[in-house]
């Protein structure tokens, strides 16, 4: 008797064993699907990557520091033509 209530138990244990694996390949199925969904969504809204996004505002950074920089030599030149108009 305990042979048979062993081999049950066996049997029992591999399908569980069994189930949880197409458990979890039916999670990565599914997993797999809506990151492919999600990814096709944002490509049609036109969402930038967050890589693109941070070396885009540090172009805009550097472009604005530039700019500022050439405002205060031109304020410095116009001053000396001021000066020397006088």
């Amino acid at each position: 008797m305990t042979t048979g209530t062993n081999r049950i138990m066996d049997e029992f244990a591999k399908l569980m064993t069994d189930a949880a694996g197409a458990a979890q390949g039916v999670r990565k199925e599914i997993e797999t699907a809506f990151n492919a969904q999600a990814e096709r969504w944002l490509n049609g809204m036109d969402v930038v990557k967050r890589e693109e996004f941070e070396a885009v505002r540090e172009m805009a950074i550097k472009a604005r520091d530039e700019a500022e920089a050439l405002q205060v030599r031109v304020a410095a030149l116009e001053a000396q033509l001021a000066a020397k108009a006088k």
